[in-house]
């Protein structure tokens, strides 16, 4: 019997972030494993602009440049059936309700392409195993995890 692996279901990614070389490392690494980057942008009104049909995920910083923030773009995420993780310094208690999970910063390179692949693992319906440092996730994906 021949084994066929599950092909990802997040492949296309938008970054948000305004700390430019966390910004830059993020787009680097995320496109390093495989991952498409559909914009890297440093407002919410860029953000909710360049939201739409092709987002797989949201990589969203909660405090970034301009008017709005984090939680603007995760709710407008939300409303469009796009999964969010924030990476910032302190997740906001509310985060969970826009968002499938936070990493704290800072985080490596290794933590953030394992923590979108642990996201993968639940919108596929899969179990999540071990999650990566800093990675805290919320409800069903919380769930997903064994966590209780």
């Amino acid at each position: 019997m021949i084994f066929k692996r599950r092909q990802p279901r997040i492949k296309r990614l938008l970054i948000v972030e305004d700390e430019a070389l966390v910004a830059f490392d993020n787009e680097y690494f995320l496109k390093a494993a495989g991952y498409e980057i559909l914009a890297t942008v440093d407002t919410a009104e860029a953000a909710i602009a360049e939201l739409g049909g092709l987002t797989d995920l949201v990589v969203l910083d909660v405090n970034i440049s301009g008017e709005g923030d984090g939680i603007d773009v995760a709710k407008a995420a939300r409303d469009m059936n796009i999964p969010v993780i924030f990476v910032t310094g302190a997740c906001p208690n509310h985060a969970r309700t826009f968002a499938m999970g936070c990493l704290a910063k800072p985080y490596n390179d290794r933590d953030l392409v394992a923590s979108i692949k642990a996201l993968d693992r639940v919108i596929a319906g899969e179990k999540v195993g071990n999650i990566p440092a800093g990675l805290t996730l919320f409800g069903e994906a919380d769930e997903a995890a064994g966590a209780k």
